[in-house]
Protein backbone atom coordinates (compact mmCIF):
# COMPACT_ATOMS: atom_id res chain seq x y z
CA UNK A 1 0.00 0.00 0.00
CA UNK A 2 1.45 3.65 -1.08
CA UNK A 3 0.37 6.36 1.72
CA UNK A 4 1.50 9.46 2.85
CA UNK A 5 4.73 9.41 4.79
CA UNK A 6 4.05 9.78 9.27
CA UNK A 7 6.89 10.43 11.69
CA UNK A 8 6.98 7.18 13.08
CA UNK A 9 8.14 6.36 9.23
CA UNK A 10 11.51 8.09 10.16
CA UNK A 11 13.36 5.14 11.68
CA UNK A 12 12.10 2.29 8.62
CA UNK A 13 12.88 5.14 5.97
CA UNK A 14 16.85 6.21 7.79
CA UNK A 15 17.38 2.71 7.20
CA UNK A 16 16.92 2.35 3.64
CA UNK A 17 18.64 5.56 2.83
CA UNK A 18 21.47 4.71 4.71
CA UNK A 19 22.28 1.61 3.44
CA UNK A 20 21.85 3.41 -0.07
CA UNK A 21 24.12 6.18 1.22
CA UNK A 22 26.83 3.81 2.38
CA UNK A 23 26.62 1.18 -0.45
CA UNK A 24 25.88 2.68 -3.72
CA UNK A 25 26.27 5.30 -5.98
CA UNK A 26 22.38 5.83 -6.27
CA UNK A 27 23.23 9.02 -4.38
CA UNK A 28 26.18 11.05 -4.18
CA UNK A 29 25.34 11.94 -0.64
CA UNK A 30 27.68 10.57 1.64
CA UNK A 31 26.47 12.04 4.91
CA UNK A 32 23.86 9.74 6.55
CA UNK A 33 20.17 10.88 7.23
CA UNK A 34 18.92 11.20 10.75
CA UNK A 35 16.05 10.39 11.84
CA UNK A 36 15.09 14.22 13.24
CA UNK A 37 15.66 14.97 9.55
CA UNK A 38 13.82 12.48 8.35
CA UNK A 39 10.99 13.91 10.32
CA UNK A 40 11.44 17.72 9.21
CA UNK A 41 11.56 16.81 5.74
CA UNK A 42 8.13 14.91 5.52
CA UNK A 43 6.87 17.98 7.53
CA UNK A 44 8.81 20.20 5.17
CA UNK A 45 6.99 18.49 2.43
CA UNK A 46 3.58 18.30 4.00
CA UNK A 47 3.49 22.34 4.52
CA UNK A 48 4.54 22.97 0.57
CA UNK A 49 1.94 20.24 -0.27
CA UNK A 50 4.83 18.67 -2.09
CA UNK A 51 4.38 14.61 -1.72
CA UNK A 52 6.30 12.38 0.67
CA UNK A 53 4.98 9.15 0.47
CA UNK A 54 6.07 5.12 1.88
CA UNK A 55 5.45 1.63 0.43
CA UNK A 56 4.23 -0.26 3.21
CA UNK A 57 3.12 -4.05 3.30
CA UNK A 58 1.97 -5.24 6.66
CA UNK A 59 3.34 -2.17 8.71
CA UNK A 60 6.79 -2.46 7.01
CA UNK A 61 8.21 0.17 5.10
CA UNK A 62 9.55 -1.41 1.82
CA UNK A 63 10.47 2.08 -0.12
CA UNK A 64 10.01 5.81 -0.15
CA UNK A 65 9.04 8.38 -2.49
CA UNK A 66 9.52 12.44 -2.15
CA UNK A 67 9.32 15.48 -4.62
CA UNK A 68 10.33 19.06 -4.05
CA UNK A 69 11.10 22.17 -5.98
CA UNK A 70 13.67 21.86 -8.51
CA UNK A 71 15.68 24.90 -8.12
CA UNK A 72 14.83 28.11 -5.90
CA UNK A 73 12.98 30.64 -7.04
CA UNK A 74 8.94 30.98 -7.96
CA UNK A 75 10.03 30.53 -11.89
CA UNK A 76 10.62 26.96 -10.89
CA UNK A 77 7.44 26.97 -8.96
CA UNK A 78 5.87 24.51 -10.94
CA UNK A 79 9.05 21.72 -11.64
CA UNK A 80 9.86 19.46 -9.18
CA UNK A 81 12.87 16.78 -8.72
CA UNK A 82 11.97 13.31 -7.18
CA UNK A 83 13.56 10.37 -5.06
CA UNK A 84 12.65 7.46 -4.77
CA UNK A 85 14.47 4.38 -2.84
CA UNK A 86 13.98 0.76 -2.36
CA UNK A 87 14.68 -1.64 0.47
CA UNK A 88 16.40 -4.38 -1.22
CA UNK A 89 13.62 -6.93 -0.61
CA UNK A 90 11.52 -4.51 -2.69
CA UNK A 91 13.32 -4.63 -5.66
CA UNK A 92 11.49 -5.86 -8.84
CA UNK A 93 8.27 -5.95 -7.65
CA UNK A 94 6.58 -3.33 -8.99
CA UNK A 95 6.60 -1.09 -6.14
CA UNK A 96 9.04 1.90 -7.48
CA UNK A 97 6.19 2.59 -10.28
CA UNK A 98 3.69 2.35 -7.76
CA UNK A 99 5.79 4.77 -5.91
CA UNK A 100 6.07 6.78 -8.57
CA UNK A 101 2.55 7.08 -9.48
CA UNK A 102 1.86 8.52 -6.61
CA UNK A 103 4.32 11.42 -6.70
CA UNK A 104 3.22 12.14 -10.36
CA UNK A 105 -0.04 11.57 -9.35
CA UNK A 106 0.33 14.17 -6.25
CA UNK A 107 2.36 16.56 -8.36
CA UNK A 108 -0.64 17.03 -10.83
CA UNK A 109 -3.10 17.52 -8.37
CA UNK A 110 -0.48 20.46 -7.25
CA UNK A 111 0.07 22.17 -10.49
CA UNK A 112 3.57 20.48 -11.41
CA UNK A 113 4.20 20.77 -14.73
CA UNK A 114 7.49 19.16 -14.97
CA UNK A 115 9.34 16.24 -13.40
CA UNK A 116 12.99 16.08 -12.67
CA UNK A 117 15.22 13.09 -11.87
CA UNK A 118 19.05 13.29 -11.13
CA UNK A 119 20.20 9.62 -11.77
CA UNK A 120 23.72 8.24 -11.39
CA UNK A 121 25.13 7.69 -15.07
CA UNK A 122 26.70 4.53 -13.58
CA UNK A 123 22.99 3.78 -12.07
CA UNK A 124 21.60 1.55 -15.31
CA UNK A 125 18.96 0.07 -13.53
CA UNK A 126 17.99 4.01 -12.58
CA UNK A 127 17.80 5.46 -15.92
CA UNK A 128 16.27 1.95 -17.79
CA UNK A 129 13.30 2.68 -14.90
CA UNK A 130 12.85 6.32 -15.75
CA UNK A 131 12.82 5.55 -19.57
CA UNK A 132 10.24 2.50 -18.96
CA UNK A 133 8.09 5.46 -17.15
CA UNK A 134 8.10 8.10 -19.94
CA UNK A 135 11.09 9.83 -18.50
CA UNK A 136 13.39 11.29 -21.26
CA UNK A 137 17.08 12.46 -21.17
CA UNK A 138 17.66 15.88 -21.58
CA UNK A 139 21.11 16.26 -19.80
CA UNK A 140 24.70 14.69 -19.20
CA UNK A 141 26.54 16.48 -16.43
CA UNK A 142 30.02 15.51 -16.46
CA UNK A 143 32.19 15.29 -12.97
CA UNK A 144 29.25 17.15 -11.22
CA UNK A 145 29.24 14.61 -8.32
CA UNK A 146 32.07 12.37 -5.95
CA UNK A 147 31.56 9.76 -4.16
CA UNK A 148 33.82 6.73 -3.02
CA UNK A 149 36.71 8.96 -4.24
CA UNK A 150 36.12 9.38 -7.78
CA UNK A 151 33.59 11.48 -10.08
CA UNK A 152 30.56 10.66 -11.31
CA UNK A 153 28.32 11.98 -14.42
CA UNK A 154 24.68 13.09 -13.60
CA UNK A 155 22.04 12.20 -15.85
CA UNK A 156 18.92 14.52 -15.85
CA UNK A 157 15.34 12.82 -17.12
CA UNK A 158 12.61 14.67 -17.51
CA UNK A 159 8.32 13.74 -17.84
CA UNK A 160 6.11 16.59 -18.57
CA UNK A 161 2.91 15.77 -16.63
Amino acid sequence: MIRPAEFRDAAPICKIWNHIISNSIATFNSQEKSETEIKQAIREKSDRSHGFFVADENGIVLGFGTYGQFRGGIGYAHSMEHTIYLDERAHGLGIGRHLMQALENHARSNDVHSMLAGVSAENDAGIGFHKALGYIEVARLPEVGRKFDRWMDLVLLQKQL
